[in-house]
């Protein structure tokens, strides 16, 4: 089988799993009176308070100083400044790790075969995430490697650990709306439509921290099976 024709076979097989995914986890938040769908057009974004304790979040805030290293960046090697937090994977064998996951997970209503393992980011003053999408697009150069290890990315889970004193939001720029961090707060999305096809409305950045240092924890998941 050809590459392009391997690609093409996948996005048709991940747009229906996108569509699925995302009934199950609108249907499961729904029924959530924790979750709020926060009332925008073109794409699907909750929040839902308290996911996380104080104290959970003070220990998370712990793990990812001990594995915070310069993030990565996909596709974006070329514009210095781009992405300039600290970041680091947690060990998904650690009994915490796996319970703050599973609480993720059970939250989605997503089996934890779909996750990627949960990573921990960190910004000091003057770091950000300039705008970016979570999923992939087929024509870039990592996507190959991404649809042989889960395929397309299907929701984004962000939980905020701290306060921040000034900046450090979560910004969706076509959508004209930003989030605050909040301790114990989970932010939700959608990373495609209801026809189960990216979605570039998703387009979000983690602004510059102005005071303060911020911390959150990210899970993402895909169409098929994390590998």
């Amino acid at each position: 089988m050809t590459t392009s024709r391997a690609s093409s076979e996948t996005a048709v097989s991940d747009a229906k799993r996108l569509r699925q995914v995302g009934d199950k986890v609108r249907s499961s938040l729904a029924a959530n009176k924790a979750a709020y769908r926060v009332p925008v057009d073109r794409a699907e974004l909750w929040l839902v308070e308290n996911v996380f304790s104080a104290v959970e979040c003070g220990r998370m805030m712990t793990l990812i100083d001990n594995v915070a290293r310069p993030s990565p960046i996909y596709d974006a090697d070329d514009m210095p400044g781009f992405r300039t937090s600290y970041s680091g994977d947690f060990d998904p064998r650690d009994p915490f790790v796996s319970q703050m996951e599973r609480r993720i997970d059970r939250l989605l209503g997503i089996h934890p075969a779909y996750g990627e393992n949960l990573q921990g980011q960190r910004y000091l003053p003057g770091q950000e995430f300039k705008a970016h999408e979570d999923w992939f697009p087929a024509d870039s150069r990592h996507w190959e490697h991404e649809r042989r290890r889960g395929g397309q990315r299907s929701f984004t889970a962000m939980a905020y650990l701290n306060p921040v004193e000034a900046g450090g939001t979560t910004a969706f720029p076509r959508l004209e709306i930003a989030v605050s961090p909040r301790p114990g707060m989970l932010l939700v999305w959608n990373n495609a439509d209801e026809h189960g096809v990216p979605n570039p409305w998703t387009l979000h950045a983690g602004t510059p921290v102005e005071r303060g240092v911020k911390y959150v924890i990210t899970k993402w998941y895909r169409a098929g099976r994390w590998r």
